[in-house]
């Protein structure tokens, strides 16, 4: 045999094997710790950096802060911000019912009965007849068996999709639908799907070719769209759900108070028997002035979501000031129906202007929620700054918020507005629109450069 392959000893044998034992564990040894400390301090995370350029870029525009402006007085038609008193259209009182004295009464007696604070979960020690008595309301409103109020809009919306769907489900969503409805999605676990902003082709030909894959398929849109102002064909989507044996649900937060004769919402003023929509989601804290959230549907899926959704069950409960406040809202909505015709001839007003002065208010079908659309950041923002040097304060809504290049200041109009205050607002908005039309980022880049 070649010496080359010659075989090894057993002292020889033992101390190749040490020796290799020895290399090994070397080779994966951990490499030693490298400390980063900078990944302790949240000035360098990358959204807090980017929060930073855009207001270098803003102060070099000249172009003030819009965000955490500090009312000084209840906000409403009208609004006092730095001393100044201001006509505003940032507001989601629809109604003008902050403040009525009806609302007042319900809020004092619930705090001189039930205090500030239910102090727990309702499941475990935070049930008030209010409560009850809000959701029995809110049922009636829809037709539905029953309802269940969280503490939260967001996080009941959140909640209720992570609760209802999982991995072997579909949810398939309007693109434009709120944030809620897009983390709810992802919590859940279910596969998600978007179809183009009302485009119910796509949808159709989407739950036909995706249908059969998953057991259960909820479609959700919204009543009436909070950045764009317009409205879904609630018949023909209520027609897709049947044909695909999916689940409806209607997110009618800025729809209530606001749509139909007695602003029952979207399917009142579509003729829609609200029955026919499987779950009506919505926000206590817009035309009901309070804070809060609610779903309306079967007794067995309000019994689900009371026993299940985490922001019922591990979330204190509403409080009774809070439920008391909602609830004599909408007995006041019911009983005068006066104030919704008054939103409605004024939020006509303002569109109507607003388009006959060149405007852009893109698709809005004129319902309290009107958007001027400007398309760069830059100008939103300057806009916004210029109208509230002017006495009107509108709030610019730009990326993310809204896709690229389709930034806007959106308008919600109420019912106490006056006819000057719309008026004004829209000579002043084209007039500063016009002034401000040059102004973009690329200008103001080439300007830093040029520095």
């Amino acid at each position: 045999m070649d010496d080359t392959y010659a075989p090894l000893s057993g002292n020889d044998l033992g101390s190749l094997l040490q020796r290799m034992s020895v290399a090994s564990s070397a080779a994966i040894a951990p490499a030693p710790r490298r400390l980063r400390p900078e990944f302790t301090k949240f000035e360098t995370h990358p959204l807090y950096r980017e929060m930073q350029l855009q207001r270098s870029l803003a102060e070099f525009a000249l172009i003030q802060n819009p965000y955490y402006r500090m009312h000084e007085v209840r906000a409403g038609a009208t609004t006092v911000i730095d001393g100044r008193s201001l006509v505003n259209f940032a507001s989601y009182d629809y109604l003008g019912l902050n403040g009525h004295p009806h609302v007042i009464e319900a809020v004092e007696t619930a705090v001189r009965t039930f205090g500030m604070s239910v102090s727990a979960s309702r499941i475990t020690a935070g049930e008030r007849a209010i409560h009850r008595e809000l959701e029995a309301s809110l049922a009636g409103l829809y037709g539905a068996e029953d309802a269940i109020v969280f503490v939260s809009g967001h996080a009941g919306a959140v909640s209720t999709l992570a609760t209802l769907l999982g991995p072997k489900d579909l949810i398939v969503y309007d693109a434009l639908s709120h944030n809620c409805v897009v983390v709810g999605a992802k919590l859940s676990g279910a596969a998600r799907r978007s179809f183009p902003h009302n485009d119910f082709d796509a949808l159709e030909e989407l739950l036909d070719e995706e249908r059969e894959r998953f057991e259960r398929v909820l479609i959700v849109t919204e009543g009436l769209f909070s950045m764009d102002g317009d409205m879904p064909d609630l018949q023909r989507l209520i027609a897709l759900k049947e044909a695909h044996s999916a689940v409806l649900m209607v997110d009618d937060a800025h729809g209530l108070g606001v749509l139909g004769k007695c602003g029952k919402g979207v399917f009142e003023a579509q003729g829609i028997d609200p029955r026919s929509v499987d779950l009506w989601l919505g926000t206590l804290s817009k035309t009901l002035v309070s804070c809060g959230g609610y779903v309306t549907g079967s007794r067995a899926v309000v019994d689900l979501l009371k026993f299940h959704a985490p922001g019922m069950v591990y979330s204190v409960g509403m409080s009774a000031p809070a439920a008391a406040a909602a609830k004599a809202a909408l007995d006041v909505m019911v009983a005068e129906p006066s104030r919704v015709a008054r939103l409605q001839k004024n939020s006509l007003l303002f569109h109507t202007r607003a388009k006959a002065a060149g405007l852009d208010c893109g698709a809005s079908c004129g319902a309290a929620i009107v958007p001027v659309y400007v398309g760069e950041t830059v100008r939103a923002l300057a806009l916004a700054e210029r109208l509230l040097a002017r006495g009107f304060n509108a709030f610019p809504i730009i990326p993310p918020g809204v896709p690229d290049g389709s930034a806007r200041l959106r308008f919600f109009l109420t019912a106490n507005h006056t006819t000057d205050h719309i008026e004004a607002a829209v000579a002043v908005t084209a007039e500063e629109a016009a002034n401000v039309a040059g102004l973009s980022a690329a200008t103001i880049l080439s300007r830093v450069k040029a520095l």
